[in-house]
Parts: C-alpha cells; sequence; structure tokens
C-alpha cells in the first residue's frame, strides 16, 4: 500500500453486469392480460411495444419496469454513499476498513463546484465562490486530509487494528461498492438525484451524488431507451 496522497474530483461509475432491456418491461406487463402465452414476447420487438411502455409509465403501473437488473461499480467519497445508502431499493456491498488497509484518495471539490449557499432550507440554491474561497476549501482539505492519513498509518504501524485506527479518517475518502438495482429503482433514484429544470417535482440534490447518478443514468440509457424516454416525457417521475 503506497503512502502517496492522491485527490481528485470526479466519481469512477462503472456497469459490471445487466440483464436490462426494454423487451423485460413489455412481457412482464403482458402477463396480466395474456398469461403464459406472454413468454412469447420475451424476445418481441421493444419498438412495437412503445406505446405499451409509454401507458405504463404515464399511468405509473411500475412492477414491470421491476424485471431487469444492473450492476454497477461505484468508487465515490464516503460521504456519498451514506446519501446513497438512503435508497433502500438497491442492493450494496463497500469495501471495509476493518479487512483492508484504506487507500489515501481523498476528495478535493473542482473548479466548477459551486460553493456559496444562499437561501433557506427547501427553497435554496448554490452560487459559484470566489477564488479565494476555492483557494480555501482547496487547500485546507488538502492539509486536513494529509494529516489524518499520516495518523491512520501511524497507528497502523503501532499495531493498532485497523477498525480502530480509521477512526480518524474523513468522509472525503474514496470508498468503493457493487450498487445492483431494476430500472424502477433507479428511476426512483434519477427523480431524487438529479436535477432539471423539466421534472415534474425538481429536486436538489447535492452536486457530488449528482455526478454519480449523471453517469449511472448514461448506461441505463443506452440498456432502455424506449423507457428512459418515456421517463424523460413524463416529467422524470418513477412508475
Amino acid at each position: 500500500m503506497t503512502d502517496e496522497i492522491r485527490f481528485r474530483g470526479d466519481m469512477t461509475v462503472e456497469l459490471v453486469k445487466h440483464a436490462a432491456s426494454d423487451a423485460d418491461v413489455v412481457w412482464a406487463a403482458r402477463v396480466s392480460t395474456k398469461g403464459e402465452s406472454s413468454l412469447a414476447d420475451v424476445e418481441a420487438d421493444p419498438e412495437r411495444s412503445r406505446g405499451l411502455i409509454n401507458f405504463l409509465m404515464r399511468d405509473r403501473h411500475g412492477t414491470p419496469f421491476e424485471h431487469s437488473t444492473m450492476t454497477f461499480y461505484v468508487r465515490a467519497p464516503i460521504f456519498v454513499f451514506r446519501e446513497f445508502m438512503r435508497h433502500r431499493t438497491f442492493s450494496y456491498n463497500e469495501e471495509s476498513g476493518r479487512y483492508r488497509e484504506l487507500a489515501p484518495e481523498f476528495y478535493v471539490p473542482g473548479p466548477s463546484r459551486k460553493l456559496v449557499q444562499q437561501g433557506k432550507p427547501g427553497k435554496y440554491e448554490f452560487v459559484e465562490g470566489t477564488p479565494e474561497q476555492h483557494k480555501l476549501v482547496s487547500e485546507s482539505t488538502r492539509e486536513a486530509c494529509r494529516q489524518a492519513y499520516a495518523a491512520y498509518r501511524e497507528m497502523l504501524e503501532a499495531g493498532v487494528a485497523r477498525e480502530v485506527a480509521r477512526t480518524v479518517l474523513p468522509v472525503g475518502l474514496y470508498s468503493s461498492m457493487y450498487a445492483t438495482c431494476n430500472a424502477r429503482a433507479l428511476m426512483n433514484f434519477l427523480s431524487l438525484r438529479t436535477r432539471r429544470d423539466d421534472s415534474k417535482f425538481p429536486s436538489f440534490p447535492q452536486r457530488e451524488i449528482e455526478m454519480v447518478a449523471e453517469e449511472m443514468e448514461r448506461e441505463w440509457a443506452a440498456l432502455m431507451p424506449l423507457t428512459h424516454a418515456a421517463f424523460e416525457a413524463g416529467g422524470r417521475v418513477a412508475p
């Protein structure tokens, strides 16, 4: 394990496996009217059923969208994962600081990160910070992380257990996890963790988790383009 401190301002999102297509929505929905003969639709051309997918989304018949699965590898700061895990319709497995030495990789907000919050909770916005504020955030974060990791390593070298030594590490430390969901769960996540002016119910997520959500949405849109288009057309409301 290297002691070289690494700082970054981006997120890692990789689709590692999936069983997800628009056809999954079609055959799952048609069992309600066709019974066992709906199995013939497993290989159906979903383009012929675009209207069915739009109808299900519009009228919020959500269960047909649950017959898919996507597993993402995510590497992001710990504070992002703490927000992520409020979404209980995902399954998670995260690396453990009890069982492995944690890598010295820390998040520092990039120059495009808006720093200043204006307004009250529930009705606020973020605006650009000054060059002085960005300099302060960057320098203070880097220094605090260096000191924290030095203390962590000192305890490990003294024989202190990993689960105790990690106490000093900040939530800006990068962790990694696998997150598995179906399309309906992902749409719920996206409706809350992305900000879009055309959303029926606007959301105001923290920018860092939105960065993860945007990458996940790109992967999902490629897998299920008709479902994604229906989600967008319906104001980004999960069915």
